[in-house]
């Protein structure tokens, strides 16, 4: 049995194969990846778990203590009497839902990033 001599075309074929399915695989992820509830263990060892979702390009991950994070970054989140939900970014809004806090905010943002959260020195 003699092996098919490879050509020019059978190589290019092969590239344009990998590429397209190289490609397709990059634009599907954000939608496998979108909304996808995974595990995460609290600071006390019991497991929250977080809803994440690509919204404008940005990753939004919100856990079951209303801890929201975009784009691995933390969003300082208040609960406010009626239920409803603001933050630093969008303070004159409340929103019903951290997750819908978070897409407003993320519509406020634009491309720019959220500062990273500081760590308060205490000294004493």
């Amino acid at each position: 049995m003699s092996a098919t001599p490879l050509t020019r075309r059978t190589l290019l074929r092969t590239a344009f194969t990998a590429a397209v399915l190289a490609g397709t695989a990059a634009a599907l992820s954000p939608l496998l990846r979108a909304r996808r509830p995974r595990p995460v263990t609290a600071p006390d060892g019991d497991p929250v778990q977080v809803s994440e979702e690509t919204y404008r390009g940005r990753h939004i991950a919100v856990d079951t203590t209303g801890g929201v994070r975009i784009d691995g970054r933390a969003l300082h989140v208040m609960r406010r009497a009626d239920g409803s939900y603001l933050s630093g970014i969008n303070h004159f809004e409340s929103f019903a839902s951290p997750l819908d806090l978070a897409r407003a905010a993320v519509d406020e943002l634009g491309t720019t990033q959220l500062a990273a959260a500081a760590t308060a020195a205490h000294h004493g």
